[in-house]
């Protein structure tokens, strides 16, 4: 009975943190970008211990060329799962916290996507609960560490492809973002590798894979 109504009141907590409230002023829109085009299969690879010092000034500058800021970057390690290649691979990225407005973040992260050959680059803006333009979740978690992702999205498939992978900050805090409706899935997959949905931030936003190609399909440049 005990392990039933911590379940549920887990449950409750994890349900009623999502969405962001009217009134309160949305985070910065961010980029989650590498520059990594190897396939790193092994935890103890010394590219993992990469700082991304230089890759860091490059997409400053290239969030500056499009008019912007960047407020914070953040090292993370994560893995990720390329659908196109069906193959995961460990890597170092950044989180780019940066002020810009839609059509440039598209821009940036397509540029981004071109000079450092990245297959895609994540964006991903915050938007209020109750915005008709949601279709997407971020979840974070702390306690996580990079381990218990990578172990648990190379155990379960589902999670591996409904979140395309997972990232983790140098501070253990894991950072999850999926479909508006795999919800249930990013919650299954925070329980099963020893996250505490009770310490869970979960917030509603749009997200987008952008990559080089992106902005020709609109009759764009990247360049």
């Amino acid at each position: 009975m005990r392990n039933l109504l911590v379940a549920v009141t887990s449950v409750l907590a994890f349900a009623v943190s999502t969405g962001t409230a009217a009134g309160a002023p949305l985070p910065c829109p961010e980029i989650f970008a590498t520059n990594n085009t190897a396939i790193i299969t092994d935890p103890a690879d010394p590219r993992l211990q990469d700082r991304l010092v230089r890759f860091d000034r490059e997409v400053r500058a290239i969030v500056h060329a499009n008019g912007g800021r960047t407020t914070r970057s953040t090292l993370l390690d994560g893995v990720f799962w390329s659908s196109d290649q069906q193959q995961t691979t460990f890597e170092r990225s950044r989180k780019f916290d940066v002020t810009l407005d839609e059509e440039s973040l598209r821009h940036t992260a397509s540029t981004i996507s071109k000079q450092f050959r990245q297959e895609s680059v994540l964006t991903f803006r915050f938007l209020l609960a109750n915005s008709p333009k949601v279709d997407a979740v971020q979840v974070e978690v702390d306690g996580i560490t990079a381990k218990q992702v990578r172990d648990g999205l190379l155990k379960d498939a589902v999670a591996r492809e409904k979140l395309g992978g997972g990232s983790v900050t140098l501070q253990n805090k894991a950072i999850l973002i999926a479909d508006i409706n795999d919800l249930p899935t990013v919650r299954a997959f925070v329980t099963n590798i020893g996250g505490d949905l009770r310490k869970a931030k979960v917030r509603k936003g749009t997200w987008e894979f952008v990559s080089a190609e992106t902005l020709l399909w609109n009759g764009q440049s990247a360049a």
